[in-house]
This record gives structure tokens, sequence and C-alpha cells, in this order.
């Protein structure tokens, strides 16, 4: 079904602001700088990088929502605008929709606005940020930048300090320089005359210590770290390659290593032979390496050598757009392999969820000994977030091992549970072969039917039995119409399903964090009572809605509502989507 525009009334319950500039304008420090101030002063926010197709430089812009509750995505519109310069604004100009109630500030200097946003009837202030900055002592413009940028969204200028200090690199003479180029954009901001977008009620006494500050890439890394993983091989890609920057320096604190492989088919390759000599191995990529991954994947699952993929996924076809989001890789990671190959595929749904969920992908992977693809993309991936810190230890999960000397050991046994022991190479008298060809019990190739079957009937059944709790979706309300998406979708579907509610429409969420194996058992319990469906994701196909319906019953008349990146699904958008199809349901009375 077709999105239209949001008409309603946006939130009031954060701040939206977006920062713009040329390369070498710094929008991205000062975007990071204000989302670190904000967890100073007892807030949470997110930061969404977005830029134009070039390697380095070029426009750019920081995008934040700032807000007392936990921010898992971007609001409809932005209360206000920051641009150091208006170069090439207008190639990600639909990136940052903004109206007649938004405030535009540009540099004296820079020249006029692009005529787009002048004509949406927003106001334009003219500031002189440049001469600011030189006359602050010669510290940096975007200081300039933190200081408006924090004083239009409320927040102290101690935290803006704080962040500043926590944030410098260089020698105190130049710290005092930008410390005061700060005090400059504060005074600026406060000297901006008529109406402006109100800024969030921040608790004087309000402490966000504790809190930790971090991108997806970064989250998932950590989670990983927490599961166990202590090899990383990979070859760089964006929008994974922060992830492999982040996990290089952690690993080696913890006794690990990463290797920067030659190529995507080297990377998997290495961390499978890493994994059969026992330790818990990862690689990163996106849509183009995942797809060179798909014969080692196979031997994974053949050998059932546990390793975990996180695939960062982006736009496609082929090279796509490497730094726009889009969740298009969710049919090649449940279904591209060559033959029947069961393997776990989990979905984080936010940041947070990124290190909880990479974090599980390595227990299971572990505990079930197979591959898990970890499907991120871009927009959790490279974007910033404040959020709460785990609360649980981490708890590593430790694969079935084989004593030495086990009698009459066979790698491969038909086990109840579909899991055997894994020796590790160098174990005395527990040797067996482990390759891509079909085996019997002991590791031997062989091409018997009877073989073949009891392995396949193997790799599945310990895949379909295992018990993997509540955590394979998060399940809110007991509506008789429900909501169904996955990963970063979740939180405007989330935002939008409460406005609805505030406007008298009632609909359950079912975001499915666990999409391989599929357990229609679960899907129905989670979906007991309803009599409709709308699924809801971010790719052209309709690739969740056509797999939900190819392994499972579906209440009534499933449908979907979906579209490709790089435009975020908003929860305005969603909401009108949502109230409009729900009273469609009403007026046909579908039942389940």
């Amino acid at each position: 079904m077709p999105l239209t525009r949001p008409q309603s009334k946006p939130s009031r319950r954060s701040f939206s602001l977006a920062i713009a500039g040329s390369g070498g304008a710094g929008v991205m420090t000062a975007g990071t700088m204000l989302l670190d101030a904000a967890a100073r002063a007892g807030l949470y926010g997110m930061m969404v990088r977005t830029s134009g197709p070039q390697i380095r430089g070029g426009e750019a812009a920081a995008l934040l929502r700032i807000s007392a509750q936990p921010v898992t995505g971007l609001d409809d519109r932005f209360d206000a605008l920051l641009a150091v310069d208006w170069q090439n604004l207008n190639r990600f100009g639909d990136e940052i929709p903004i109206d007649a109630g938004s405030l535009l500030i540009g540099d004296t200097d820079a020249g006029e606005a692009p005529e787009a946003l002048l004509q949406t009837g927003a106001r334009l202030v003219a500031v002189p940020m440049k001469k600011a900055a030189k006359g602050a002592g010669g510290g940096w413009i975007n200081m300039i930048v933190l200081g408006m940028a924090g004083t239009l969204v409320g927040v102290p200028a101690a935290a803006l300090e704080d962040a500043l200090r926590a944030s410098w690199k260089r020698g105190a003479e130049s710290l005092a320089a930008n410390l005061a180029t700060l005090q400059q954009g504060i005074a600026l901001a406060n000297g901006i005359e008529g109406p402006r977008p109100q800024p969030l009620q921040v608790d004087p006494n309000g402490s966000g210590a504790g809190r930790w500050l971090l991108s997806g890439n970064e989250g998932a890394g950590c989670g990983a770290l927490r599961g166990g993983v202590r090899f990383v091989a990979a070859y760089p890609i964006t929008p994974a390659t922060e992830l492999l920057e982040w996990m290089s320096p952690a690993l080696t604190r913890l006794g690990g290593s990463l290797l920067q492989a030659e190529d995507e088919l080297a990377s998997i390759n290495m961390i499978i032979g890493a994994s059969y000599g026992g330790v818990p191995s990862l690689t990163a990529t996106a849509g183009p390496g995942l797809a060179l991954m798909t014969e080692a994947l196979g031997l994974a699952v053949a050998s059932e050598v546990p390793i975990v993929v996180v695939n960062v996924m982006r736009g496609g076809p082929s090279t796509g757009i490497p730094a726009k989001s889009e969740q298009s890789d969710l049919s090649f990671a449940v279904d591209g392999l060559p033959g029947d190959a069961p393997r776990l595929v989990l979905a984080p749904n936010s940041i947070a969820d990124c290190l909880a969920t990479a974090e599980w992908s390595v227990q299971l992977a572990e505990t079930l000994q197979a591959p898990a693809i970890l499907l991120s993309d871009q927009f959790m991936g490279q974007s910033r977030s404040v959020i709460d810190p785990p609360t649980q230890a981490p708890a590593p999960v430790k694969r079935l091992v084989a004593e030495a000397h086990t009698p009459d050991y066979l790698r491969y046994r038909d086990t109840p549970s579909g899991i055997s022991p894994m020796a590790i190479p160098g174990t005395p008298g527990v040797t067996y072969t482990a390759d891509g060809l079909e085996h019997t019990e002991r590791g031997i190739p062989s091409s018997q039917a009877r073989d073949h079957i009891k392995q396949l009937d193997k790799r599945l059944r310990k895949l379909m039995q295992h018990d993997y709790g509540a955590r394979w979706a998060d399940i809110e309300g007991d509506a008789d119409l429900a909501i169904v998406t996955f990963g970063s979708t979740t939180g405007a579907v989330r935002e939008a399903i409460e406005r609805a509610a505030e406007q008298g429409t009632q609909l359950r969420m079912v975001s499915i964090r666990l999409l391989a194996p599929l357990k229609p058992e679960l899907l129905d319990q989670a979906l007991a009572g309803v009599r409709q469906v709308l699924v809801v994701e971010q790719n052209h196909g309709g690739q969740l809605l056509r797999y939900l319906r190819s392994r499972c019953d579906l209440p009534g008349r499933p449908s979907g509502l979906h579209r490709p990146g790089p435009l975020p699904l908003r929860p305005g958008e969603l909401t009108r989507a949502f109230i409009d199809w729900a009273a469609a349901q009403t007026r046909t009375g579908v039942t389940a």
C-alpha cells in the first residue's frame, strides 16, 4: 500500500536538529559532541549520519533527535537546520524535512539558502559564525555550531563544556580557544530574536552518568566480544568498516586478534579455520561481500563449524547506494545458499539491541554449531545513540567439545538434539575429517542417500528443536490487528503505534528478531486472536511479507507496507497509514 506524507502534528517529546556543511566543517564532530553533552545532562538522543556519494569530503549532515526518553529513530520533521554553508545541501534535502515551524540558521557569508528550503515557509536567520570563531581567538567554527545547537535544544552550557573537554586531544591553549568559541556560539543562539522552536525542559540536576554513547556497529562489536569472539578476519566495506576499526584494539586488549584479509572470500574462510581450531570467530561485511561468502557459508553449514557474519545492509542491488540504508538482503540471508542449508539469521531492532543480539548470535552459533548471520543495516550501524548499558554480566556459551580419547568418537553422530561433540584439532584420540562434502557420522565423504538424509535431518533438527525463549521477537499489545516488522523499522513502527493509540486505534506489534529458523508455532502464539496482519519493512519487494507467507499461515489476508531506501520510514507517515489500514479492516469486517 502507498505511503503518504504525514498530516498529523509531530510529537513535542523531542527536539530534532540537523547540522549541515561541506567537507572540513566538522559537522559530525559537532553532532557527536552535542549527543555526548545531552547524555551528560540526563537526556537520550540519536545522531544519524548522511552524506553524498563521495569517498571522502563533500557535503554531509548530522541529523539529531534529543529527548528525555530513549530514542530509536528520527521524527517526522526538524525543528531547526543549522548550516555552516549551503553547498550541495539539495543533494540530500529530502532527508531533512522542514516546514513553516522550522528555524533555518546559516552563516552570513554562506550565500543564498536553497530555494526549496525557503519555499517551505521556514524562518531564515543569518548569523556571523565564521567571524565569531575568529573573534574568539581562532577557535573552530564547529564549536560555534556546537554552542548554538546545544542552546537551541536546551542542553546546559556546563554539559557542552564537559563534552568538549572530554573529547579534546590537543593542547591546553587550543582547548581554551575553543571553549571561548563555544561560549560565542551560545551567545549567538541566545541573541536570536523572534519566534524559535521551544527547547527541551532539562532537569538542572539531571545526570546521564553511566550511559553509553555508541553506534550500532560498535554495539555489535561489543556484543560479539561479550559473547566470546576472539578472532576477526574481514575486508573493509561500507557501512561495516567501523565495526572492524572498533574491534581491532578491543580484541587486542582481550588477548584476541583481527586480521584484514585480501577479500571477503579469504575472510570467511579464515574465520571458519579459526573456529574449527576452537576460537569463536566473526567477520563483518555488507551485501556485496555477503554474496561472495555464499560457498563458504555452505561449508560452515555442512561441517557444522560455528561462525558469525555481521551483514550491515545497504541499498542494492550490486554496489547500490553504499552510504544509505535498506533492508534488502533479507531474502538472500534466509534462502541464498546452495542446497538445503539451515542457518541462523537474526536482526537487532535498535542500536542498543545491536549489542544484545550480537551477543546472542555468538551464543547460538557456539551452542548449535552453525553459522549465524546478523542483519544490521546502515541506519543503525553508522548512527550513534545514547543508551543504558547492559545490566547483566557477559555470559559466553561454550560449545560442546569432545574429551580426549572419547570411545567410538563420531563427530557427526546423529544425536536426539542434533548437536554432537566437536573435537578441537590436536586433542588425542578424537581425530576427524571435516569438509564440504556430504559425509557419514564419522565424517567420511559419502554419496549414499541414507547418509545425506540423516545429516540433512540432523542439521535442521538442532536448529528447529532449540528453545530460543522469549528473545525471538518483541511482542507488544494485544489488539486484534497486528503490525509485523523487523530490524531498524521497529523504532518508527513502535512510535507510530503509540501515536495511533492516542487517536483511538489499537494495534499489536511483533518485531521478529529470530528470522531463521522461522518458528511458525511461535509466530502463531504471537498472533493469537489477530484477524489481520500488516507487514512493514524498508525494501522494494516486500521481502519479509513474502518470506512469512512462504513459511506460515498468517491470519486474514496479510498485506504489506514497504518502500526502499534511502529515505527512512517515519512515525508520522506510518501513523496515518496504520489508522487508514485499521479503518479499512473495520469496514470490510475481515475476521481471522
